[in-house]
């Protein structure tokens, strides 16, 4: 698996293909904005219909992810669901899946803007998590935080010319001295141009991107 492998906090992080975090050192796994039964959450609200199949898709990214670090723990940061109906209306497989992938290690549920109350799955729900120098939430905060915040809500995502004019688009990791955003994990999620307002403020003049894709990279965070 190709990696781009980072420091933040004192921590050594990798930055997965997938949008996911891996934190060798402590056997953690992070990902963010899953975004499990949008399709269901659309329809329910007389939405445009979408083929159902995004939280399978999510789903088997996740199973392969895990079956290729083996962590201990799995932090996810929040919007897991893209509203509390739709983890209460998740077919009794997926659930299943859910349970299997949580088997045999620690599950932490940082609570988000789309899923802010009580999961009736198992797993350990949690408004912030903590671990050695790195503090997991959803939304970063306002000003300067103290270093080592680890957030996603914004689905940043990084356009880059590449030579000959091509322009690619992809989902992407922002990183700066004192916050790390994640890219969104889910299927149909969509997301913000890095150049944007609020991530535009938010990152700091030394940030960068780390596009996520087959090759992971890092460039310098793209202003405008």
């Amino acid at each position: 698996m190709n990696t781009q492998d980072f420091s933040f906090a004192g921590a050594a992080l990798r930055a997965l293909p997938s949008g996911a975090l891996w934190w060798p050192e402590r056997q953690v796994l992070v990902v963010s904005d899953l975004h499990l039964g949008k399709s269901e959450r659309i329809a329910r609200r007389n939405g445009a219909l979408l083929p159902p199949y995004e939280t399978t898709e999510t789903l088997s990214r996740l199973e392969a992810d895990l079956a290729a670090t083996g962590p201990d723990e799995v932090i996810c940061l929040g919007d897991s669901f893209d509203d509390p109906a739709a983890s209460r209306a998740l077919p009794a497989p997926l659930r299943e899946r859910i349970a299997l992938a949580q088997s045999g290690r620690r599950w932490i549920w940082v609570e988000g803007n789309h899923d802010p109350g009580p999961l009736d799955l198992a797993g350990q729900q949690a408004t912030e998590w903590r671990s050695g120098p790195l503090r997991f939430r959803h939304i970063a905060e306002d000003g300067t935080p103290s270093p080592g915040e680890v957030s996603g809500h914004y689905h940043p995502k990084c356009s880059l010319q590449l030579r000959g004019g091509r322009r690619v688009s992809r989902a992407c990791f922002l990183l700066d001295a004192t916050r790390l955003i994640l890219p969104a994990y889910g299927a149909y999620t969509g997301g913000l141009h890095c150049h944007s307002a609020p991530l535009s403020t938010l990152m700091g003049a030394d940030a960068r991107a780390i596009l996520i894709g087959p090759q992971p990279c890092m460039v310098p965070m793209p202003r405008g």
